[in-house]
């Protein structure tokens, strides 16, 4: 992390100044006021203004950081690696006592998540998105979700029911809403408050 101490006949221009040595934006930096401008008398004893501006610590280390934090809480050792794309921010687990962070139905690592998206939202003056993953696990999940939403849309159609499938975080709500978007004879809609909330496919006939 970069900083510098400039002055200026006031604080914006000490600013700009900073943040042109260090080649960023504002929303990159903390800025310190040490001393505030002041106007002399009659154009004479005036002081300029003196200001502090560090870079922040980068979005992916401090949330990096956190996720190692909680991980090494837990008692388990996890390699962690890590993008950015955007405003989203990927993260994959692997290690040997991976299940553990998966844990069943991957509620664990829902959790992970979840804690992890709260700790870099504090780190970020804008929104960001993590993702966790844990041994391909995502990806083994998508496609249970794909081929239980076949298996239930079928069952609403044949009995002219709706179906409610079980609880599920708003990610794996997504997969299945969807999946059966365009699929005749069905519609999906979600109902019931988080952590409860559920897709419920609808045949539209009914």
């Amino acid at each position: 992390m970069r900083s510098v101490t400039v002055t200026g006949k006031t604080i914006e221009e000490a600013i700009q100044d900073a943040l042109n040595q260090i080649g960023t934006v504002e929303e990159n930096v903390d800025v310190e006021v040490i001393e505030e401008p002041k106007k002399g008398f009659l154009g004479f004893g005036g002081k300029p203004a003196r200001i502090k501006v560090s870079e922040k610590p980068d979005i992916m280390e401090q949330t990096r950081a956190f996720l190692e934090k909680v991980i090494s809480n837990m008692g388990v050792e996890a390699r962690i690696e890590g993008k950015k794309e955007d405003r989203d921010l990927f993260f994959t687990l692997s290690g040997e006592k991976i299940a553990i962070l998966i844990g069943k139905r991957g509620q664990t690592l829902n959790s992970l998540q979840y804690l992890t998206n709260l700790a870099a939202n504090r780190f970020s003056n804008r929104f960001v998105r993590v993702v966790l993953d844990a041994e391909n696990y995502r990806e083994r999940r998508e496609d249970t979700l794909k081929k239980l939403a076949d298996r239930l849309a079928n069952k609403a159609m044949v009995t002219n029911r709706e179906v409610q499938l079980e609880p599920m975080p708003s990610l794996e709500r997504k997969v299945i809403h969807l999946y059966l978007k365009d699929k005749k004879g069905i519609s999906t809609h979600s109902d019931g408050n988080d952590p409860h909330r559920r897709v419920v496919i609808v045949p539209r006939h009914k």
